[in-house]
């Protein structure tokens, strides 16, 4: 059971993004295998994954993919619904958002899928 700010930070869809390897360097977890996004993507929250700072962490959003996809099995519909959670919570007009995301990320992943599965 959710403890109240995890039930209203969920509950309002409130984004929380994330930076593995960045959240790694500074102790957060031991590993990315140990690493919170597994449960809080689990239990539905509205995840995010970002590169931080991306000199420091010598880091890309790619890597950042890819380690997650590696320590917890994330497969291209887990890599897109973090995508799409990214798009539905930026700081942008929601119109544009929505145009991004019916423009650009659906038809992107979509294509990626299709070339994967050829």
């Amino acid at each position: 059971m959710l403890g109240p700010l995890a039930a209203y930070v969920r509950n309002r869809r409130i984004a929380l993004e994330v930076c593995p390897s960045s959240n790694l360097q500074t102790g957060i977890c031991a590993s990315i295998a140990e690493h919170p996004i597994g449960v809080l993507a689990e239990l539905k929250f509205r995840v995010t994954v970002s590169c931080d700072n991306r000199l420091v962490s010598r880091t890309t959003l790619s890597r950042e993919f890819a380690l997650l996809s590696e320590a917890f099995g994330y497969d291209l519909d887990d890599l897109a619904w973090f995508t799409l959670n990214a798009a539905k919570s930026a700081f942008y007009p929601y119109d544009r958002r929505v145009e991004l995301i019916e423009r650009v990320i659906e038809p992107g992943f979509a294509a990626l899928a299709r070339a994967t599965s050829e």
